[in-house]
């Protein structure tokens, strides 16, 4: 089986097209099998780039745990690179088909590898509290096609996101599990995050949950509209200037490409 290895900020993916991605029945066993980091190639998630009959290309993300997810941002980043460089696609603009809707990206700087996505509108922006254990946590919950849970933190650096990640993750209060953001505001224009993903665990990055941060500082008055959402793997910037659709702007590369037998 031929595959090529993607990652976005250090948010990693195993692609499989054409043929190979159409001959998949059943992709969680193979996710799992895939994305382990001992046994298998090892990434946070499989990418099946597929036809489709409304955008230049169908995508599908199944977590590392099997799961399916409506959508990932730093893999959407990662489809118009892999299209541009297999000689797939000559078009900066392409766009993807996903659970979460269609989803426009384009290539700004070839260069750089750097990519922007419109990443649609932000839904279901409500305050929430949570209650795990002995810890009450406050944040906001936002839709970006998949579900997310911002908290505020003091020190981002120091929380143990490692414990409360998974229990928030599959916390009765989300009926899908959702992924969780923790966030220290640094100043008006810059946030730090770390992020547990639903599905993956502790990610160097996260597209659809930088953006998710985006709404909920911009909606308390923390930050500007347009800001810096620094990453264990970097940097995005995420502008969200109308309140209507969201700018996600990052780096994106191809990491190897070859063949596993199964």
């Amino acid at each position: 089986m031929h595959f090529t290895k993607y990652n976005g900020l250090g948010n990693d993916f195993i692609f499989l097209t054409g043929a190979t991605a159409l001959a998949v029945k059943d992709p969680a066993p193979l996710a799992r099998r895939l994305c382990d980091r001992y046994t298998g190639i090892g990434a946070d998630g499989l990418v099946l780039l597929l036809p489709s009959q409304v955008a230049d290309i169908r995508m599908r993300i199944i977590n590392s745990d099997g799961s399916e997810a409506e959508m990932c941002g730093n893999a959407s980043r990662c489809v118009p690179l892999h299209l541009a460089q297999t000689g797939q696609s000559g078009k900066q603009h392409v766009t993807l088909e996903t659970l979460a809707g269609i989803i426009d990206t384009e290539i700004i700087d070839v260069q750089k590898n750097l990519v922007r996505v419109n990443m649609g509108a932000a839904k279901q922006i409500a305050p929430l509290t949570v209650q795990v254990e002995e810890k009450k946590f406050e944040g906001m919950a936002v839709s970006m096609g998949n579900p997310h849970f911002v908290i505020l933190v003091d020190n981002v650096e120091s929380f143990p996101v490692e414990k409360w990640g998974p229990l928030l993750e599959t916390h009765p209060a989300f009926a899908h599990k959702t992924n969780v953001e923790f966030v220290q505001v640094l100043d008006k224009n810059t946030v730090r995050m770390r992020v547990w993903e639903r599905g993956a665990g502790i990610t160097r990055a996260c597209g659809t949950g930088s953006c998710a941060t985006a709404v909920a500082c911009i909606t308390q008055g923390l930050t500007t509209s347009s800001i810096t959402v620094k990453l264990d793997g970097g940097e995005l910037h995420i502008a969200w200037q109308d309140k209507k659709e969201i700018f996600m702007t990052g780096p994106a590369q191809k990491v190897f490409e070859g063949e596993i037998e199964l």
